[in-house]
């Protein structure tokens, strides 16, 4: 199957989206730690509907409201980072939740007596389609804006648009 990119514009700069099978398989601001994780080594420019879905999605987000609805995703992972990806997808706009918290959900759901934050800090941090899945909700126990991979100041701007700080 074709892996498919697409550029757009943010407020926040450039961003790169990927697609494959009418689904979303990558959001990354450009040039942001582990930018295009899940690319294929060759990949055709195309503008397809799920892009159009994914801009409609990325306009009513950056408008300052929750666009209501997730876009078609496609995610590859193992299954503990898919249960991390899970939990991020559950944080509603605005909000914010701690490693650790999502952690002990894990832990919980894994029937384990615990849960590294830092593994959870690795999951977050791999995950391949920045603010659809809102991995920018995510900060350390103290409400500390800890790891980013599109920069601090972007998981700064996005909270503070949210009005989650």
């Amino acid at each position: 199957m074709i892996t498919y990119i697409h550029h757009c514009l943010s407020p926040l700069g450039g961003i790169t989206l990927s697609g494959s099978g009418g689904k979303i398989t990558g959001l990354w601001f450009d040039g942001q730690k582990y930018f295009g994780s899940t690319l294929p080594e060759t990949y055709e420019e195309r503008d397809l509907p799920v892009f159009q879905e994914a801009e409609r999605w990325l306009d009513i987000y950056f408008s300052g409201r929750d666009p209501g609805f997730i876009p078609p995703l496609s995610l590859r992972a193992t299954p503990f980072r898919r249960a991390v990806w899970d939990i991020l997808l559950a944080i509603p706009f605005g909000q914010m939740m701690t490693y650790g918290e999502i952690a002990k959900r894990i832990a919980g759901q894994m029937n384990l007596p615990g849960m590294s934050a830092q593994a959870v800090g690795g999951a977050v941090g791999h995950n391949p389609i920045s603010l659809i899945i809102p991995c920018h909700r995510v900060v350390g126990t103290n409400g500390s804006l800890t790891g980013y991979a599109g920069g601090i100041e972007k998981k700064e701007w996005l909270l503070h648009m949210e009005r989650a700080r």
